[in-house]
């Protein structure tokens, strides 16, 4: 071997020595999210699910935690997966979305409209459980530049070691245990909760002095609306039956008119708790703000006839592959129940750790 080959061969190591040394860094400084917030967790969760879907749901915790796609198949045969993440904004909606339609084709997604109340970019550890799960493509990129506050940095997104470089002081055992792999949190998108507080005395809304959605947020709903029409998929606008943060009526106008105007569906099931069956006493776990097992499950029930029914989504309970997915999380869905009530049994709450 000549001298050129090797010199050539040695610099091929040291690079290879250094991008090794630079990704084992970055995995290992990343949060994990496996432990206290799962929900940063949940949006890389959807790319290990092997099935087609025939209705994603994407949006904010009023559709993580108030969903159960497990119900959904167990009942009626919908698979169904949920994309959400903590205070996911319109534009992470909309990338979603556009990524989601270009894996797969959904017959319906399902869209919660809370976030048509951010119109700018909000807070960088909310963008981060978002945007650190998606897989890089164009659809990333754009959300990440959509989202960014004004301290934020693209190359930080690229590269987290430049972002979590300064956690070395942090790291405990998670890091190492899953460097590699992740545990899944989630039930198809879904984060349960067992325990039970009541809602009580939930507050009424402060009057605003301007009540019209802004003009990012319904440039993102025009593009998702688009993005649908043209793919051939339904999209159906949604309200979370939730209470707290205060739904305003002129906001809930807002909505009718524009699915009117657009020739899409809107059901706000904050109307109908009543005719969903919730009990406020039992079916919340946080004083109203999500939905609990119990309730998660009376709104899956719900909404599922509506998707038989009034959008022909299939029951594909028969297909071997599918059923073959869903026997393994709906083990992993039964297990965690029963974690959760033995621990509410044994110490007070779901999550003795916190």
């Amino acid at each position: 071997m000549n001298i050129k080959i090797k010199k050539l061969l040695s610099i091929i190591l040291a690079f290879a020595v250094v991008i090794g040394g630079l990704d084992f860094a970055g995995r290992l400084l990343e949060p994990k999210y496996m432990s206290g917030i799962l929900e940063g967790a949940m949006i890389g969760e959807y790319y290990d699910d092997p099935t087609s879907h025939d209705v994603v749901f994407i949006g904010d915790c009023e559709l993580y935690e108030n969903i159960s796609p497990v119900y959904l198949y167990e009942n009626y045969g919908i698979n169904s997966y949920v994309r959400g993440s903590a205070q996911q904004l319109i534009w992470q909606s909309y990338y979603l979305a556009e990524e989601t339609i270009k894996r797969e084709k959904p017959k319906a997604i399902v869209f919660n409209v809370l976030s048509m109340k951010y119109d700018e970019p909000q807070n960088e550890a909310y963008n981060r459980m978002t945007l650190d799960g998606m897989k890089w493509s164009m659809s990333k990129v754009n959300s990440i530049k959509a989202s960014m506050t004004e301290e934020e940095n693209f190359i930080e997104y690229v590269f987290p070691l430049l972002r979590y470089h300064s956690r070395w002081s942090d790291l405990n055992s998670d890091d190492f245990k899953y460097l590699y792999h992740r545990d899944k949190v989630a039930f198809n998108g879904y984060y349960m909760r067992v325990d039970v507080k009541a809602a009580e005395s939930v507050p009424e809304g402060k009057p605003l002095a301007d009540y019209a959605f802004g003009d990012n947020a319904y440039k993102y709903l025009d593009k998702l609306t688009k993005l649908c029409k043209d793919n051939g998929v339904r999209l159906i606008l949604v309200k979370a039956p939730t209470q707290y943060p205060y739904w305003y009526p002129e906001w809930d106008k807002q909505m009718v008119d524009y699915a009117k105007a657009n020739g899409l569906d809107y059901i706000n099931f904050l109307d109908k708790a009543d005719e969903i069956g919730l009990d406020w006493s039992q079916d919340t776990y946080d004083g109203g703000l999500h939905l609990n097992l119990s309730g998660a499950e009376k709104m899956s029930d719900y909404f599922g006839k509506i998707l038989l029914e009034d959008y022909d989504i299939p029951d594909r309970s028969g297909e071997e592959e599918v059923a073959r997915y869903w026997d393994g999380v709906i083990d992993r869905y039964e297990a965690e129940i029963a974690r959760q009530e033995t621990n509410l049994e044994k110490y007070g709450k779901v999550n003795p750790e916190e």
